[in-house]
């Protein structure tokens, strides 16, 4: 059919604004990846530096429990010393006793036994000097060591306090994480077999979504029947504002066509992720500081096979759901 010039020309000019128009678009959404990027880099930084802290910590307690155990073996050796010491000197005294009743006894005998007797005399009074002396050591190396032992087991104490805090708030954490995808799976059970699946995985929920509930092919615009699921799953995310979400958006390795708006899948998956951020946030009170959005193109697919089964599998957008870790990340600091 030929067109009338007048219709060419109105064609012409739509094609030159729709060229311009999303080039600005284009360059913001680059800007919103990198920052994600940057986001999520930095979540896994600080969850490895936990994971880190949290193996220090325990390796730190075992050296002190073994420290203790040193030390209170020592403690026990060096008092069955100093009862064995203090019983030499009382057997001593009674030595020294019984020496000077004799020098009593026989001032009256020869001057030789009696130099005798002033010399063993002289050699036992130094003896027991020697004896006070080392017990006087030994009780003070044992009140040093109690005092260590005391200190040390002082700080095992504030650490196992600190240990039990921590897995209590993991044990909060995965608490929340368990009620969340609960509240989650409850909430979209009316979108199961329809290319929607609830799960659990390190400690975080990811609601994976399927492009055939979302997104005609190569579209970013969601469809109705996805936008219901994600309204569902706004509400669940406004009543549990303690909860950060990261919006992922994947493809297959087929390369889309280029054109204005997208050069690759990088493109695809990231407007396909800010499409559904724009759903969450429309019309409800979630904070936006709380949403990232990223593309991961098809560089992270869950089935790495080419056939139509694996592609499909691949082309989907994952929400990762995960608490806030503030008072983990306080405890860490504070040790």
């Amino acid at each position: 059919m030929t067109k009338s010039p007048k219709t060419l020309i109105v064609i012409i000019v739509v094609l030159f604004v729709a060229s311009c128009v999303p080039a600005k678009h284009f360059q913001e959404m680059r800007d919103e990846k990198v920052l994600a990027e940057q986001e999520r880099d930095s979540l896994l930084i600080a969850n490895k530096k936990m994971d880190v802290k949290l193996t220090e910590l325990e390796a730190r307690i075992s050296i002190m429990d073994k420290e203790i155990e040193e030390l209170i073996s020592d403690s026990t050796d060096r008092a069955v010393m100093l009862r064995n010491t203090r019983a030499e000197l009382e057997r001593v005294k009674r030595q020294f006793s019984d020496l000077q009743e004799a020098q009593e006894a026989i001032l009256k005998g020869s001057a030789r036994e009696t130099t005798r007797l002033l010399q063993q005399l002289q050699t036992t009074q130094e003896d027991l000097m020697a004896r006070e002396d080392r017990l006087k050591l030994i009780e003070k190396d044992l009140i040093e060591k109690e005092q260590v032992l005391e200190k040390m087991s002082a700080d095992l104490d504030r650490r196992n306090a600190r240990l039990i805090e921590l897995e209590n708030i993991l044990a909060r954490q995965d608490s929340v994480v368990t009620a969340l995808h609960n509240t989650i799976a409850s909430a979209l059970r009316g979108f199961e077999g329809q290319g929607l699946a609830v799960y659990e995985k390190n400690g975080k929920v990811y609601v994976s979504l399927e492009e055939q509930l979302l997104f005609q092919t190569g579209s970013t615009v969601v469809d109705p029947n996805g936008v219901r699921a994600l309204r569902d799953l706004a509400g669940v995310l406004e009543k549990n504002p303690d909860i950060n979400v990261m919006i992922e958006g994947h493809t297959d390795d087929v390369p889309v066509i280029p054109g204005p708006r997208m050069r690759d899948n990088w493109d695809l998956s990231v407007l396909r992720a800010t499409s559904i951020v724009r759903i969450l946030l429309d019309g409800t009170t979630i904070d936006p500081r709380r949403l990232i959005v990223s593309g991961r193109g098809e560089h992270l697919p869950v089935d790495p096979g080419t056939t139509p089964e694996a592609r499909r599998k691949n082309r989907r957008t994952e929400i990762i759901l995960t608490p806030r870790l503030d008072e983990l990340f306080r405890i860490l600091e504070s040790n």
